[in-house]
């Protein structure tokens, strides 16, 4: 159904067929930029549909992602970044310029790399269910964060256990309610998009809100 709608935000939508377009052009130039399986993308953007797309390009590509969420104090980020080892880093206009970046690590801002009109081929990586699909990293609370590398087969795994209990579908609404650098969020993202359910985006101001949210789910 690619006239479904996929992904909604506060100020706009992609159907499935507009997110695979928008992702399949940012895959391309990942993986010209030498993205492939368990190299890292690095990600610093605000909850957004441009958000969604480049999660989805990274996979696409064959890559795996490192969430850098742009409310999370500076010295997290750039910390973040540079243990990493990303090798590409995708920004939103609000992000773009956060963080230092050394010469030699490619930047793209994911509103500039999609704008293209032309639909481009599917773009599919060489990924086996080994490889990464994500690194997300601790609170810290011991010392430094500590990335926890996190493999496709290890996600595929949530939802075929979990898939019994709910009898997910097509006809599921889903929130993006926490941070995507926090762990549920892969929940919350995956389980939309596989299911062919509606992925709603929620900004931070309403998901710090209780009676705000409370509104939205309604």
């Amino acid at each position: 159904t690619p006239a479904a709608v996929a992904v909604v935000d506060s100020h706009a939508q992609l159907s499935y067929a507009e997110l695979d377009a928008r992702a399949n052009r940012l895959a391309h130039q990942l993986q010209a930029l030498g993205i492939g399986p368990d190299v890292r993308v690095a990600i610093c953007m605000e909850r957004s549909v441009d958000l969604i797309v480049a999660l989805l390009a990274t996979h696409k590509a064959g890559g795996a992602y490192v969430p850098l969420d742009p409310s999370y104090p500076q010295e997290r980020l750039q910390y973040i970044l540079d243990d990493s080892r990303a090798a590409v880093l995708c920004v939103d206009e609000s992000t773009a310029g956060l963080l230092h970046t050394p010469l030699e690590l490619p930047v793209l801002s994911v509103q500039v790399a999609t704008a293209t009109l032309d639909d481009p081929r599917a773009c599919k990586g060489a990924v086996e269910p080994h490889h990464l699909a994500y690194i997300i990293y601790t609170s810290g609370s011991t010392g430094a964060p500590k990335g926890v590398m996190v493999e496709h087969r290890q996600v595929t795994r949530l939802f075929s256990a979990t898939q019994p209990w709910f009898d997910f579908d097509e006809r599921d609404v889903w929130t993006l309610f926490h941070s995507f650098a926090f762990d549920f969020s892969v929940w919350e993202i995956w389980g939309a998009l596989l299911h062919g359910g509606r992925l709603v985006v929620v900004d931070r101001t309403t998901a710090h809100s209780p009676h705000a949210f409370y509104e939205l789910l309604c």
